[in-house]
Formats: structure tokens, C-alpha cells, sequence
């Protein structure tokens, strides 16, 4: 399988080359990235819990998907396709904010992200692909929360971040 490449940008959103993913991951430089958050009527949160094969973060909860954009992919395209490939279904879906984060990992890697937060709703069940994807789980936004401040090492940076500096973002948009 041929190694995925990520889009570089600079901090305007502004396409300035394509990389391997591990090498921008090792290197930290600055690429495009997307998460996924779904609710379903009941305002809960489908939370994805990271295969333990993962290169980094595994085992640890997220939000619903995340990945990065490739060559010519919108986020909407990228958001959807990926949500197919890790979750086993598709819905609309809408762009809300974006940010820049940068966390560096115990294996030597970190993320630089400009990151974009994709919404959508779901009442369904997901199918799983277990080759990305070890567990899932529906929980109301307020019990992330505070679930977040009582264990933080369960959790991705990025999704701590969010929560950390957008939480009303996530909250108004899921209304």
C-alpha cells in the first residue's frame, strides 16, 4: 500500500506542499488535518476509541473520526469518506471552526495541525472497522467534559484541545 501523503500549509490555510505522513509527523511541520464530531437527537457524542495498533495515541478516546485531507479532497469530501472508512456509514456534514494545535508524542512524533471540525447527525449504530477503530460509545457532551478533567490521559490531545478552547463551538453547532 503506498504510504499516504499529507497536505503542508502554512498558517493562512494555504496548500504549500504534499509530505508523507510519518516523515511530517517527525519532522512536526504544519499540515491539513479534519475531525469529525457526530451527534445524534439526543445531543450525545459518538466517541471512537483509537485502535491499539495506532502509531500514536492508541487506546485512547477521540471524537467520532479524524485524518488528514489529501491532494484536491475538500474537508467535506475528506470528512465523509473517512467517516466510511472508520465508522461504516456517511452523513452530511457541516465545516464550524478551525485551529492550529501542535503536540508532541512519547514516540518522537507530533502532530502540527491546522485542524477543521466537521458536524453531523446520527441515530444509527456504526460498523466499526477494527483495523482503525477498538470501541465506540454514545456520551453526553457535559460527561466528556468532565470526564476529560478527571482522566485526560484517556484522551487524544487534539480532542482535549477542542474541548479545552471550543467547547461552545461544538455545543452551539449541535443544538
Amino acid at each position: 500500500m503506498k504510504e499516504e501523503k499529507v497536505i503542508l500549509v502554512n498558517e493562512k490555510d494555504e496548500q504549500i506542499g504534499l509530505m508523507p505522513k510519518l516523515e511530517a509527523h517527525e519532522k512536526a511541520l504544519l499540515h491539513r488535518a479534519f475531525s469529525v464530531f457526530i451527534f445524534n437527537d439526543k445531543n450525545e457524542l459518538m466517541l471512537q476509541q483509537r485502535a491499539f495498533n495506532k502509531y500514536h495515541s492508541p487506546g485512547l478516546w477521540t471524537n467520532t473520526c479524524c485524518s488528514h485531507q489529501r491532494d484536491g479532497e475538500s474537508n467535506l469530501e475528506a470528512g465523509k469518506r473517512r467517516l466510511m472508512e472508520e465508522m461504516g456509514f456517511v452523513v452530511d456534514l457541516k465545516e464550524t471552526i478551525s485551529f492550529i494545535y501542535k503536540a508532541p508524542f512519547d514516540n518522537g512524533l507530533t502532530e502540527h495541525e491546522f485542524d477543521h471540525v466537521l458536524l453531523g447527525k446520527y441515530n444509527g449504530e456504526p460498523h466499526i472497522n477494527k483495523e482503525e477503530v477498538a470501541s465506540w460509545k454514545w456520551m453526553p457532551l457535559e460527561e466528556v467534559k468532565t470526564d476529560i478533567a478527571k482522566h485526560p490521559e484517556s484522551y487524544t490531545e487534539w480532542f482535549k484541545v477542542i474541548f479545552d478552547k471550543f467547547y461552545e463551538h461544538i455545543n452551539i453547532a449541535s443544538e
